[in-house]
């Protein structure tokens, strides 16, 4: 039997999928993907990613406004995010953050929304989804500082920041979160940081539709990718691909417990 693994980070209601989903969903749960969290990066379309997740039963989302989107859409607000939490499919907050690469004349502004979805991720027990790129000063800072005014879960999702990054997120607890940027053949440096870390922290995405590993590099990326970069995943920590696929599902379940007991109960 293909074990089972969850892709924790895709994009299903992107227009890259459009007219597509029935066979991309069917093809990721061939591969053994049988579990995927949508991700909302614009609050406004929470209702058709929401319609996603209802549609398929392994697919669960998540909601927040991008970083890269935080000058252009209206702030976020603690109470619509503790609001869209009620759904029983909605299991994270995000994905949130900081990029500096793209839109470095938003700091403050992202900053701000950065916060609001961390007292989200507080009041509601769900992880926060993090995206940082270029930022990492700032991000350990901010998520530091936060933790200390009250706990929370976080991903970092996508991680392909630095080692000190790394080590400030897993010393708050954290987890980071391996995309096909870490399959990549010179991402040498980014898979000795993945062994660094202990097992029982690390998840596996595609943030499909970007961002495909090989053999797929340079083609649209799609949920059953997750395979290829877990079988990277395996090879970093040394461990037989069976092994990399059942300890990251045990770990989204510990983070993303709100989707395990929706599974156990379905």
């Amino acid at each position: 039997m293909t074990p089972e693994i969850v892709d924790s980070h895709c994009h299903l209601d992107f227009p890259d999928f459009e007219g597509e989903r029935d066979a991309i969903v069917a093809r990721a749960v061939a591969a053994g993907v049988t579990r995927m969290v949508t991700i909302c990066t614009r609050l406004r379309q929470a209702p058709a990613v929401q319609a996603i997740a209802e549609t398929y039963p392994g697919v669960f989302f998540a909601a927040g406004t991008h970083p890269m989107s935080a000058a252009d859409e209206p702030m976020a607000t603690v109470d619509a995010l503790v609001a869209l939490a009620r759904h029983p499919k909605f299991v994270g907050i995000g994905e949130t953050g900081l990029d500096y690469h793209y839109t470095p004349d938003s700091k403050a502004v992202q900053q701000q929304s950065l916060r609001v979805h961390i007292e989200a991720a507080r009041r509601t027990g769900l992880p926060l989804i993090i995206h940082a790129r270029d930022a990492d000063d700032d991000m350990a800072q901010i998520l530091t500082e936060e933790y200390r005014g009250g706990a929370y879960s976080c991903v970092m999702h996508c991680f392909s920041s630095s080692a000190a990054l790394a080590e400030t997120a897993l010393g708050l607890g954290f987890y980071l979160s391996m995309s096909g940027i870490a399959a990549f053949p010179k991402s040498s440096e980014l898979r000795a940081i993945f062994a660094a870390a202990p097992l029982d922290r690390i998840l596996v995405e595609t943030d499909s539709p970007y961002l495909a590993p090989p053999p797929h590099r340079g083609r649209r990326n799609e949920p059953a990718y997750t395979a290829h970069t877990a079988k990277v995943g395996a090879e970093v920590f040394g461990i037989s691909y069976e092994a990399f696929a059942r300890a990251t599902s045990a770990n989204f379940d510990r983070l993303f417990a709100k989707a395990a007991a929706f599974a156990r109960a379905a």
